[in-house]
């Protein structure tokens, strides 16, 4: 069995409350950080604000987001599938909208104790990634 590797570039959008945006997608049961696939010539910043102004009609200047780092995990919901994620992090300052695949939107609290909810990439690992940049650094 050959797994496939998706590489895509995700992005924890921190609340006044420093809570993180996490979405759902269409046809989906576990939430994830808003963001998506990089398709071919793209960087993962390039990917990034293509993606949030297509699932949240937001607007950022990702170059002002902080690199959190590059993760690997099991994809959420696409079986024999990895996920190799560059993943970002900054405050967000607009409102904003589902569209797209976007069924639903949430805010989750860094330190929240219930996670069964999440993507595997989310929970196992950016989440402790940002709570040690947020909380140790």
């Amino acid at each position: 069995m050959t797994l496939t590797v998706l590489k895509i570039a995700t992005a924890c959008l921190l609340d006044e409350a420093g809570r993180v945006l996490v979405v759902r997608k269409r046809g989906t049961h576990v939430f994830m950080l808003p963001g998506g696939k990089i398709e071919r010539g793209e960087t993962p910043r390039q990917a990034l604000g293509r993606e949030l102004h297509e699932e949240l009609n937001l607007k950022v200047d990702t170059s002002q987001l902080e690199s959190l780092g590059h993760f690997q995990s099991r994809a959420a919901n696409e079986p024999d599938h990895w996920v190799e994620a560059d993943v970002f992090f900054g405050r967000l300052k607009s409102s904003i909208k589902a569209q797209a695949e976007i069924d639903a939107l949430d805010w989750l609290e860094v330190h929240a104790e219930r996670q069964g909810h999440l993507a595997p990439l989310l929970r196992e690992q950016v989440l402790p990634a940002l709570r040690k940049r947020l909380f140790e650094d």
